[in-house]
Order: C-alpha cells, then structure tokens, then sequence
C-alpha cells in the first residue's frame, strides 16, 4: 500500500515563523493601507507622472516587488530557522 513519502516530525520552530509571519503580514498591511489612504486622500497625487508612468502604477508595481521580497526573506528566515532548532531537537534526542 501507497504510504506517507516522508515521516513528519514536530517542527520547533513553528513559534518563530509564525511571529514572523505575523510581523511580515503587518509590515505588508501598512505599506498597502498608505496606499489605499493615498488613493482616498489624495488621488490627484497618484496621477502625477513619473516617467512615463503614475504614482499609482508605480507604488502598485513597488507593492508586488515588496511582497516578493518579503516572501523571500521569511522563506530564508524560516528555513535558517528550521534548521538551527530542529538540529538542536535531534542531537539532544539521540543523546538521551
């Protein structure tokens, strides 16, 4: 019969990367709500040129570029973090 392709273990670090999901996602929100209240507040200012571009569309491509970067650093956060505190689980357990 078809079983699990890997043994799933606790993962120790899962305090971690859910802070800094949180701190990450909170981050994002501020950066996007200063969009959404730019938007309301002064939309005359996202029509202002920047090349041959608006504010708007360039904030908008600036967001995606950030979550992308933000995505990247919690992957290599996560993973440092993965390896550093289950490696410490599985030494202290072998040793026992």
């Amino acid at each position: 019969m078809h079983g699990p392709s890997s043994k799933w273990k606790k993962d120790n670090s899962a305090s971690v990367k859910e802070l800094l999901g949180k701190w990450l996602f909170f981050l994002y929100a501020i950066v996007y709500g200063g969009f959404i209240i730019t938007n309301v507040v002064s939309p005359e200012f996202m029509g202002v040129e920047v090349g041959s571009l608006n504010v708007a569309i360039v904030y908008g491509f600036l967001l995606i570029v950030f979550a992308m970067l933000l995505a990247f650093a919690y992957n290599h956060v996560s993973t440092h973090a993965e390896d550093v505190m289950n490696k410490d689980k599985e030494s202290e357990e072998t040793e026992e």
